[in-house]
Protein backbone atom coordinates (compact mmCIF):
# COMPACT_ATOMS: atom_id res chain seq x y z
CA UNK A 1 0.00 0.00 0.00
CA UNK A 2 1.09 3.56 -0.85
CA UNK A 3 0.02 6.49 1.70
CA UNK A 4 0.77 9.85 2.50
CA UNK A 5 0.38 10.82 5.92
CA UNK A 6 -0.15 14.54 6.24
CA UNK A 7 1.30 15.60 9.78
CA UNK A 8 3.67 12.48 9.57
CA UNK A 9 6.18 14.26 11.64
CA UNK A 10 4.55 14.85 14.80
CA UNK A 11 4.01 12.98 17.24
CA UNK A 12 1.04 11.08 16.49
CA UNK A 13 1.57 11.11 12.69
CA UNK A 14 5.03 9.82 13.07
CA UNK A 15 3.67 6.80 15.47
CA UNK A 16 0.87 6.07 12.33
CA UNK A 17 3.67 6.42 9.60
CA UNK A 18 5.76 3.81 12.36
CA UNK A 19 2.92 1.50 12.17
CA UNK A 20 2.09 1.59 8.93
CA UNK A 21 5.82 0.97 7.62
CA UNK A 22 5.76 -2.31 10.06
CA UNK A 23 3.01 -3.61 7.44
CA UNK A 24 5.45 -2.87 4.77
CA UNK A 25 3.49 0.24 3.83
CA UNK A 26 5.37 2.62 1.56
CA UNK A 27 4.56 5.77 3.18
CA UNK A 28 5.34 9.67 2.38
CA UNK A 29 5.35 11.40 6.03
CA UNK A 30 4.48 14.75 5.28
CA UNK A 31 5.36 17.79 7.89
CA UNK A 32 5.41 21.39 7.76
CA UNK A 33 8.35 21.61 6.06
CA UNK A 34 6.41 19.90 3.03
CA UNK A 35 3.99 23.11 2.34
CA UNK A 36 1.21 25.31 4.10
CA UNK A 37 -1.80 22.68 3.61
CA UNK A 38 -4.06 26.02 4.54
CA UNK A 39 -3.46 26.52 0.86
CA UNK A 40 -4.33 24.85 -2.17
CA UNK A 41 -1.31 25.12 -4.08
CA UNK A 42 0.97 23.65 -1.58
CA UNK A 43 -1.35 20.90 -1.04
CA UNK A 44 -1.63 19.89 -4.50
CA UNK A 45 2.30 20.03 -4.80
CA UNK A 46 2.36 17.72 -1.74
CA UNK A 47 0.55 15.28 -3.16
CA UNK A 48 1.28 15.29 -6.38
CA UNK A 49 5.16 15.10 -4.91
CA UNK A 50 4.01 12.20 -2.76
CA UNK A 51 2.45 10.16 -5.50
CA UNK A 52 5.33 10.65 -7.82
CA UNK A 53 7.74 9.42 -5.12
CA UNK A 54 5.49 6.26 -4.46
CA UNK A 55 4.20 5.53 -7.86
CA UNK A 56 0.93 6.70 -7.27
CA UNK A 57 -1.85 6.41 -4.00
CA UNK A 58 -4.13 4.12 -2.03
CA UNK A 59 -3.70 6.01 1.26
CA UNK A 60 -4.38 9.82 2.37
CA UNK A 61 -3.89 10.00 5.85
CA UNK A 62 -5.08 13.63 6.76
CA UNK A 63 -3.08 14.05 10.35
CA UNK A 64 -2.22 17.71 10.05
CA UNK A 65 -3.71 19.96 12.91
CA UNK A 66 -2.38 23.04 14.98
CA UNK A 67 -4.32 25.60 17.60
CA UNK A 68 -4.57 23.27 20.27
CA UNK A 69 -3.52 25.53 22.96
CA UNK A 70 -5.94 26.12 26.00
CA UNK A 71 -7.03 30.13 26.09
CA UNK A 72 -10.53 31.70 27.53
CA UNK A 73 -13.16 32.30 24.72
CA UNK A 74 -12.20 35.96 25.88
CA UNK A 75 -8.89 35.90 24.43
CA UNK A 76 -8.81 34.28 21.02
CA UNK A 77 -7.96 36.22 18.81
CA UNK A 78 -8.60 35.63 14.73
CA UNK A 79 -4.95 34.31 14.43
CA UNK A 80 -6.07 31.33 16.72
CA UNK A 81 -8.55 30.63 14.83
CA UNK A 82 -6.52 30.69 11.49
CA UNK A 83 -4.20 28.28 12.93
CA UNK A 84 -6.88 25.93 14.64
CA UNK A 85 -8.92 26.10 10.79
CA UNK A 86 -5.57 26.16 8.34
CA UNK A 87 -4.09 22.83 8.73
CA UNK A 88 -7.13 20.93 10.21
CA UNK A 89 -10.06 21.92 8.24
CA UNK A 90 -8.43 23.56 4.82
CA UNK A 91 -5.19 21.50 5.09
CA UNK A 92 -7.47 18.45 5.08
CA UNK A 93 -10.02 19.90 2.15
CA UNK A 94 -7.49 20.68 -0.23
CA UNK A 95 -5.31 17.39 0.27
CA UNK A 96 -8.07 15.38 -0.20
CA UNK A 97 -9.09 17.24 -2.93
CA UNK A 98 -5.42 17.44 -4.71
CA UNK A 99 -5.77 13.39 -4.29
CA UNK A 100 -8.95 12.49 -5.61
CA UNK A 101 -7.65 11.53 -9.04
CA UNK A 102 -4.93 9.35 -7.29
CA UNK A 103 -7.08 7.36 -4.87
CA UNK A 104 -10.29 7.45 -7.89
CA UNK A 105 -7.66 5.56 -10.20
CA UNK A 106 -6.49 2.96 -7.13
CA UNK A 107 -9.67 2.63 -5.45
CA UNK A 108 -8.33 4.30 -2.39
CA UNK A 109 -9.18 5.37 0.97
CA UNK A 110 -9.26 8.78 2.77
CA UNK A 111 -8.52 9.01 6.59
CA UNK A 112 -9.89 12.03 8.84
CA UNK A 113 -7.87 11.95 11.70
CA UNK A 114 -10.08 13.55 14.10
CA UNK A 115 -10.73 14.19 17.74
CA UNK A 116 -13.34 13.44 20.53
CA UNK A 117 -13.42 17.43 20.27
CA UNK A 118 -15.65 17.47 17.60
CA UNK A 119 -17.97 16.44 19.98
CA UNK A 120 -17.07 18.36 23.18
CA UNK A 121 -17.83 21.73 24.33
CA UNK A 122 -14.42 22.43 25.81
CA UNK A 123 -14.51 26.25 26.84
CA UNK A 124 -10.73 26.49 26.80
CA UNK A 125 -10.02 24.95 23.37
CA UNK A 126 -13.20 26.56 21.27
CA UNK A 127 -11.14 26.97 17.88
CA UNK A 128 -9.91 23.52 18.13
CA UNK A 129 -13.46 22.10 19.17
CA UNK A 130 -14.92 23.56 16.12
CA UNK A 131 -12.05 23.03 13.54
CA UNK A 132 -12.29 18.87 14.42
CA UNK A 133 -16.34 19.20 14.16
CA UNK A 134 -16.07 20.53 10.78
CA UNK A 135 -13.23 18.06 9.93
CA UNK A 136 -15.29 15.00 11.13
CA UNK A 137 -18.19 16.90 8.47
CA UNK A 138 -15.52 16.63 5.59
CA UNK A 139 -15.43 13.11 6.54
CA UNK A 140 -19.39 12.95 5.49
CA UNK A 141 -19.03 15.11 2.80
CA UNK A 142 -16.21 13.68 0.87
CA UNK A 143 -17.73 10.32 1.37
CA UNK A 144 -20.61 11.48 -0.83
CA UNK A 145 -18.25 13.11 -2.69
CA UNK A 146 -15.83 10.66 -3.74
CA UNK A 147 -17.93 7.33 -3.83
CA UNK A 148 -17.84 5.26 -5.15
CA UNK A 149 -14.60 4.60 -5.88
CA UNK A 150 -13.14 6.01 -2.92
CA UNK A 151 -14.22 5.28 0.65
CA UNK A 152 -13.22 8.04 3.32
CA UNK A 153 -13.34 7.22 7.30
CA UNK A 154 -12.82 9.37 10.33
CA UNK A 155 -10.64 8.40 13.13
CA UNK A 156 -11.42 10.29 16.64
CA UNK A 157 -8.99 9.62 19.01
CA UNK A 158 -9.32 10.40 22.74
CA UNK A 159 -6.41 10.61 25.40
CA UNK A 160 -3.82 9.29 22.75
CA UNK A 161 0.32 9.80 22.80
CA UNK A 162 -0.90 12.21 26.24
CA UNK A 163 2.27 14.68 27.72
CA UNK A 164 4.64 12.69 29.74
CA UNK A 165 3.26 12.88 33.36
CA UNK A 166 0.02 13.22 32.42
CA UNK A 167 -0.63 9.57 31.83
CA UNK A 168 -2.00 8.59 34.79
CA UNK A 169 -4.91 11.39 35.10
CA UNK A 170 -5.72 10.70 31.08
CA UNK A 171 -6.05 7.06 31.95
CA UNK A 172 -8.51 7.53 34.66
CA UNK A 173 -10.91 9.02 31.99
CA UNK A 174 -11.51 6.25 30.33
CA UNK A 175 -13.15 2.48 31.02
CA UNK A 176 -10.59 0.73 30.10
CA UNK A 177 -8.09 2.33 32.79
CA UNK A 178 -4.95 2.96 30.16
CA UNK A 179 -4.31 5.67 27.73
CA UNK A 180 -3.93 4.87 24.11
CA UNK A 181 -1.11 5.60 21.78
CA UNK A 182 -0.26 6.32 18.18
CA UNK A 183 0.15 2.37 17.07
CA UNK A 184 -3.74 2.39 18.50
CA UNK A 185 -4.76 5.09 15.81
CA UNK A 186 -2.50 3.47 13.53
CA UNK A 187 -4.19 -0.49 14.16
CA UNK A 188 -7.70 1.42 13.17
CA UNK A 189 -5.92 2.68 9.95
CA UNK A 190 -5.38 -1.19 8.97
CA UNK A 191 -8.63 -2.41 9.93
CA UNK A 192 -10.55 0.20 8.39
CA UNK A 193 -8.45 0.16 5.22
CA UNK A 194 -9.39 -3.76 4.82
CA UNK A 195 -13.38 -2.90 6.05
CA UNK A 196 -14.30 -2.23 2.62
CA UNK A 197 -17.97 -1.75 2.90
CA UNK A 198 -17.40 1.21 5.72
CA UNK A 199 -17.43 4.55 4.51
CA UNK A 200 -18.73 8.20 5.28
CA UNK A 201 -19.09 7.21 9.21
CA UNK A 202 -15.95 7.68 12.23
CA UNK A 203 -14.63 5.15 14.66
CA UNK A 204 -14.60 6.53 18.26
CA UNK A 205 -11.20 5.83 19.58
CA UNK A 206 -11.26 6.89 23.12
CA UNK A 207 -11.53 3.55 25.60
CA UNK A 208 -14.48 4.51 26.61
CA UNK A 209 -13.91 8.33 27.38
CA UNK A 210 -17.04 9.73 26.04
CA UNK A 211 -19.59 7.17 28.39
CA UNK A 212 -17.19 8.97 31.92
CA UNK A 213 -19.46 11.20 33.44
CA UNK A 214 -16.52 13.70 33.53
CA UNK A 215 -15.39 13.51 30.01
CA UNK A 216 -16.76 17.14 29.35
CA UNK A 217 -14.50 18.65 30.63
CA UNK A 218 -11.32 19.75 28.93
CA UNK A 219 -8.06 17.45 28.78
Amino acid sequence: MRALVTGGTGKLGAGIVARLEREEWRVFAAGTKDGDLAHAGPAEALVERAAEELGGLDVLVNAAGAGFEPKPVTEITEEDWDQALGATVKGSFFATQAAAAHLRASGGVVFMIEDVAAYRPWPSFAPHCAAKAAQAMLTKVFARALAPEVRVCGIAPGPVAVEPGQEERRAAETLVGRVGSAEDVGDAVLFLTGADFVTGTSLVLDGGMLLQSGSARAP
